[in-house]
């Protein structure tokens, strides 16, 4: 193995060192329980308390308005839950989102929710109009999310939000690509809830958030103790909510710096593919898309097998979510803007993290062509469309 690229950021991205450092003083010296009354307890609760309110400038919350989960898939489910259970009836949500949304949506029709799965356009934007259309008079919740985890397109949230502040409908956003991605001010985009996962941007595994607006009521769930003002109970993972917190704040002052960098990545990459294998098509806005995202189908070949390839050669990148993987099943996502099962069993998603620089971009763009011409020598799938030429 020549080298080792990591190009996956979307499944998960490496701790920083930095949060590493700040994190470790939680598992020895600051290990106290941050409900005990004592100075063990106050000092572990004034880290929650600073993680807090470094997600809440993340966004341009308010720190009240934070509440921690085990997961961005904890934060969805709850959200969803909450909005059912207050209000239930009819749910909006897309085509292309997050199975976090799209199985818990599945779950509460059994329980006797209506949901209606506005579909996008061929890259993958899902419209205003459409989410204004879908609305009812029973609607409880619209859930889109802010960015796709496997096509990068970026949704037109604000627009979103507006039309739901004006069906007076609460709005979910699914934000976990897009939290220290992109700029997220759920004031401005009128967003009522917004789930973040830590280890989307260098933070830990294991801890999410989910923001509530103030005056939005949810409902608890998780059950027992009085944790996060009684909504969610257990014992906070106050190292992995401290790295939370720190990771987020340094997202957010990367972000000058690191969205040009990484759209410089991005656009190398996609000119280097496309206009270096034939038979290629890019999934997903060009424009609207995250900076650091890369979706193309190569057509003729079985995205599995590129895969294993291209970790022969030591790059690793997936087909889509990493949620899926061992399904063999195309992507839910791809099939949703329009492309056919057999296009869609050959895409191929790089993610770009802090980490990866042009000669990662430069090695890939080496390797994957001769990859891509030896795969399509031995698939019949290639032969057949020679044939047909």
């Amino acid at each position: 193995m020549e080298r080792q690229v990591y190009l996956d950021n979307a499944a998960t991205t490496a701790v920083r060192p930095e949060v590493a450092d700040f994190m470790a003083p939680f598992f020895g010296k600051t290990y106290g329980n941050p409900s005990s009354v004592h100075a063990f307890g106050r000092e572990a609760r004034k880290a929650i308390e600073a993680a807090r309110a470094k997600v809440a400038a993340a966004i341009n919350a308010e720190p009240g308005e934070i509440y921690f989960t085990g997961s961005g898939t904890e934060a969805d489910n709850w959200a969803l839950h909450s909005a059912f259970e207050r209000g239930g009836g009819h749910i909006v949500t897309s085509a292309v989102e997050h199975h976090a949304v799209l199985h818990v949506c599945e779950y509460l029709k059994k329980r006797g929710a209506e949901v209606t799965y506005v579909a996008p356009g061929p890259d993958g934007i899902v419209g205003p109009d459409s989410v204004a259309r879908a609305l009812r008079g029973d609607t409880c919740l619209v859930s889109i999310m802010y960015a796709n985890n496997e096509i990068g397109t970026v949704q037109p949230v604000r627009e979103i939000g507006a039309v739901c502040r004006a069906a007076g409908v609460p709005f979910h956003t699914d934000a976990v690509q897009a939290a220290c991605a992109l700029p997220v001010d759920v004031k401005a985009d009128g967003v009522d809830m917004l789930s973040l996962s830590a280890h989307k941007f260098h933070g830990p595994k294991g801890v999410g958030a989910l923001f509530v607006r103030k005056g939005l009521r949810v409902d608890p769930f998780m059950h027992g103790g009085a944790q996060e003002k009684g909504k969610r109970a257990g014992t906070e993972n106050v190292a992995s909510i401290a790295g939370l917190g720190e990771a987020a704040r340094l997202g957010i002052a990367d972000m000058p710096v690191k969205i040009p960098a990484m759209k410089k990545l991005r656009d190398a990459l996609i000119d280097g593919i496309l206009n270096g294998i034939p038979d290629v098509t890019l999934n997903g806005s060009r424009e609207a898309r995250l900076a650091n995202n890369v979706n193309v189908s190569i057509k003729h070949l079985e995205g599995e097998s590129l895969l294993l390839m291209l970790d022969m050669n030591g790059v690793a990148a997936s087909s889509g979510s990493a949620c899926t993987s061992g399904s063999l099943d195309p992507s839910h996502v791809l099939l949703a803007i329009g492309l056919d099962h057999e296009t869609a069993h050959g895409s191929l998603r790089v993610t770009f993290g802090l980490e990866n620089t042009g000669a990662d971009v430069d090695y890939l763009l080496e390797i994957l062509p001769q990859i891509v011409g030896r795969l399509r020598d031995m698939s019949p799938l290639y032969e057949d469309y020679k044939k047909r030429g």
